[in-house]
């Protein structure tokens, strides 16, 4: 039993002054400053809650006008001007703050990083550049390198990008600096300076041993000059790399057996990838090797056979095009038709779709150009995508 003392219950009403006396000073203080807001601060509110946010905002920027120490206030329409588009309405709010001399030093770099984000958000790259330079020596460093990285990679200033992502190893994987020497090498290439392509993307591969578009590159720039057995090779090395991307060397791979005139060579690599890991990229350039050296009929039941082993509606439409290919003239008519209708559906499957935000594209990307992914395109259409277990 805990042991109780009458002159204890003199300290409840003491407790209970001393509550009551703090909250009136909270409660004059609250009165204080409410009454110190302007009058156009209350009338934003109350448009708010009837739910009039055009009315809200411009009863906000008078109550900014009225009474320039409304700081947050600031940064909240910056913010929301942004957020909607009104990207010069929001720089000048951001401007107005760094205008002031009076403005605390941590506020100060939080208004120009709120600059910077205008400026990014307006296309204005090289003032944005500029807004984030300045802060990457402050307590803002690791945003505003951040979003040099993405100014840089807009830029395609890549030697830049290079840079900075040694800074954010979190942030830049080794896969996405690899992507960085391949657009320089890219870029040599088409300046015709194959040694410093080369060296571009041997630098590709070893930051990332797997570099899919290192070995294309590097087969490419071995046509240009003219070694077109070492093309092959590079190609080839795709199956080890990854082998559901040599569907985009495919074509590659057949016109350079065609040049070394090894057709029947190329025909037997291309039906053993395709045989390996199916693909309707792959049957389509399979489907014109076999057209081209064994005929017609050949090639129709090289797509019949595929089409049973990975059943598609892109497929479907192959099979009726090699169809056509051996029809009699009194069924081309019925198969034109089944034909024009399957076309109609496949338009929308024969695309490209990236697994981190779903956006699809008629052609492959190796950057997402909606949310600035790299590698984010599985080289698959999108029917062959949705059918992956």
């Amino acid at each position: 039993m805990i042991e109780f003392e009458y002159w204890q219950l003199l300290l409840f009403p003491l407790f209970f002054g001393l509550g009551w006396a703090a909250a009136r000073v909270d409660i004059r203080h609250l009165v204080k400053e409410s009454r110190a807001l302007p009058r156009s601060y209350f009338q934003g509110l109350n448009f708010l809650l009837n739910e009039q946010p055009d009315r809200a905002i411009e009863s906000f920027v008078d109550a900014v006008k009225v009474d320039p120490q409304t700081i947050e206030l600031h940064f909240a329409l910056g913010s929301l001007f942004r957020r909607r588009g009104e990207t010069e309405r929001a720089i000048r709010m951001h401007q107005n703050l760094l205008e002031r001399d009076d403005l605390p030093q941590d506020l100060q770099l939080q208004a120009l990083a709120e600059l910077g984000q205008d400026y990014l958000k307006a296309g204005l790259l090289d003032r944005a550049e500029e807004a984030f330079d300045k802060l990457r020596d402050s307590a803002l460093a690791d945003d505003a390198k951040r979003n040099l990285l993405e100014i840089y990679q807009l830029e395609k200033d890549w030697e830049k990008a290079i840079a900075i992502a040694g800074e954010l190893p979190d942030v830049a994987s080794q896969r996405d600096v690899a992507e960085y020497y391949c657009e320089l090498a890219a870029a040599e290439m088409i300046r015709s300076r194959p040694d410093e392509a080369l060296r571009h993307l041997r630098t590709a591969l070893d930051r990332n041993r797997k570099c899919v578009r290192a070995s294309l590159l590097q087969g490419d720039l071995e046509v240009q000059q003219g070694n077109v057995d070492g093309a092959i090779e590079c190609w080839q090395r795709i199956e080890q790399q990854d082998p559901a991307y040599l569907a985009l060397v495919a074509q590659r791979l057949l016109e350079a057996y065609r040049k070394l005139d090894k057709r029947d060579d190329g025909l037997q690599l291309l039906r053993g990838y395709l045989e390996r890991y199916p693909s309707l990229d792959l049957l389509d350039v399979v489907f014109q090797l076999v057209l081209e050296s064994e005929g017609a009929d050949s090639a129709y039941r090289l797509v019949r056979d595929e089409l049973k082993r990975n059943p598609t509606l892109l497929g479907f439409d192959k099979l009726l095009e090699a169809r056509l290919l051996v029809a009699s003239p009194e069924n081309r008519a019925d198969l034109d038709l089944a034909k024009s209708i399957v076309q109609g559906y496949t338009r929308r499957l024969a695309r490209y779709r990236c697994d981190n935000c779903g956006f699809k594209a008629r052609q492959f990307y190796w950057r997402c150009p909606a949310c600035g992914g790299w590698e984010t395109y599985p080289p698959k259409r999108t029917e062959e995508f949705d059918l992956t277990p």
